[in-house]
């Protein structure tokens, strides 16, 4: 009985560690606050998710509640900001796209369903200082049975 030729092992193990380098996308952020999304009926997707800047705000994660507490809290990359800080995070989201994407950007609030609305209109009062108008608001879509 002939031996089975192993010479090609190496380069199919290099054609998927490639394939698999190119198709898959990491976690940009690790959320750090509940993110239980509330549901709606008429979703759409944005197109172009690279002109997208998300803003968390929730709960802290039990790891993080003996430090921040309970109350809800805004996350912006990856740690826990105030109000005060968004006008220089949309400053610098600005100063890392092209001036050609500047007008398209978007800022996707992505709030729990259990978060009270005055911690969400502080930001968005702060979103309209710092003239970032166009707002999205994350949802997942409501499961219809028919």
């Amino acid at each position: 009985m002939p031996k089975i030729s192993v010479a090609a092992l190496p380069d199919i193990v290099f054609m998927l560690l490639f394939f698999f380098m190119v198709s898959t996308t990491m976690r940009e952020v690790t959320t750090m606050v509940s993110q239980s999304l509330p549901e709606a009926t008429e979703v759409s997707r944005l197109e172009k998710r690279s002109l997208v800047s998300n803003i968390y705000i929730g709960t802290p994660l039990p790891a993080y509640q003996a430090l921040y507490g309970t109350s809800p809290r805004i996350q912006l990359d990856d740690s826990f900001a105030d109000v005060e800080d968004i006008a220089q995070f949309i400053a610098s989201e600005r100063e890392a796209r092209d001036e050609s994407e500047i007008p398209f950007m978007t800022t996707s609030l992505r709030v729990d369903q259990y978060t009270r609305m005055g911690i969400v209109t502080d930001v968005k009062q702060a979103l309209r200082r710092a003239n970032a108008l166009r707002i999205n608001y994350s949802s997942r879509e409501t499961e219809t049975a028919f």
